[in-house]
């Protein structure tokens, strides 16, 4: 990995892990939907333009267009509304701390619902593992634990992730359109989606501050549009596998960041639980495995690298 590419790992990283800090901000002057909306509408004005000037032309209309609505709802609009919603009631410390079973409960949706993905006791105890950082990270015995309801929102969020990874791969992955097309076309239809349904959602006169506009423009820009491009180009360089390790770095990066810039408290069982369901990842991935057979040889690396996978879930945004 060069220079330039573990700046990009790292910065992506980054910039996932802050998305709970800036949803935690807007919500100071926004509701949910109208959080959600305002971030949608500026990833899409950024990944059409990144498109434009890549001359990357959108999906033709039809039968995948469809499929694009069930996507677009499990993987942008209903866990977006649920992060938003849910940081109402819990600090993003605890929504980022929280979000770092994301990758095993893609994996055990993934493992029940696609025939591909064998159940191994590997994988089984690696999940085990993982809940219990889970349940530590909660804490529900702890008085001050904060709002279960929210902590329990950012957890459906992560389901919702799962169950879009696995529509994808079931349904768009095998029409092999371009991942940054693909990625422009649903955040397209939850844009849509997402403007029918917010005036029927909760509703109060936006009091945009400047800290407001400035956290919903770097939310929508770089976590909701620039986080793509950047997760591709990983991809690209050093195969699908090692891209994904960046979602190690995801709650790590939003504890620091929620405690530095909202002074959120990080309590021993958030990072002791966050360790804990890192290492249930690892053991359930078997890591040490994969990592040793991507270490590249001092010979030039002739390997081939892993196909990308579709844009969604656990891999592409927060």
């Amino acid at each position: 990995m060069t220079g330039a590419t573990l700046f990009r790992f790292i910065l992506l990283g980054c910039i996932w892990g802050s998305s709970y800090t800036l949803i935690k901000v807007g919500n100071e002057g926004l509701t949910p939907s109208q959080v959600v909306l305002g971030r949608i509408l500026l990833g899409v004005v950024t990944l059409l333009l990144i498109a434009l000037v890549r001359r990357v032309p959108l999906p033709p209309w039809g039968a995948a267009w469809g499929h694009f609505v069930i996507s677009a709802t499990l993987g942008m609009v209903a866990p977006f509304l649920l992060l938003a919603w849910g940081e109402h009631y819990t600090s993003a410390a605890v929504a980022g701390t929280v979000i770092a079973a994301l990758p095993l409960v893609t994996m055990g949706v993934v493992m029940v619902a696609l025939s591909t993905e064998k159940i191994t006791g590997r994988k089984t105890v690696g999940l085990l593992i993982g809940f219990a950082g889970v349940v530590l990270v909660i804490s529900p015995w702890r008085s001050d634990a904060g709002s279960l309801k929210g902590q329990l929102a950012v957890l459906g969020a992560c389901v919702c992730y799962a169950l879009q990874t696995v529509y994808v791969r079931r349904f768009l992955s095998p029409k092999g359109i371009p991942p940054l097309a693909l990625a422009a076309a649903q955040l397209i239809v939850a844009l849509v989606l997402q403007a029918v349904i917010t005036p029927f959602l909760h509703w109060d006169t936006p009091h945009i501050t400047s800290r407001v506009a400035v956290a919903i423009a770097l939310l929508g820009i770089f976590g909701t549009g620039i986080a793509y491009v950047l997760f591709f180009g990983l991809i690209g360089e050093l195969g699908a596998t090692t891209a994904a390790a960046v979602n190690y770095l995801v709650p790590v990066a939003a504890l620091l960041i929620s405690t530095i810039v909202l002074h959120d408290s990080s309590t021993w069982n958030m990072w002791a639980g966050v360790a804990i369901v890192l290492v249930g990842l690892a053991v359930a991935e078997n890591r040490a495995a994969l990592l040793a057979r991507h270490t590249p040889a001092p010979a030039a690396d002739t390997a081939p690298r892993e196909p990308a996978p579709a844009p969604g879930g656990a891999d592409a945004d927060r």
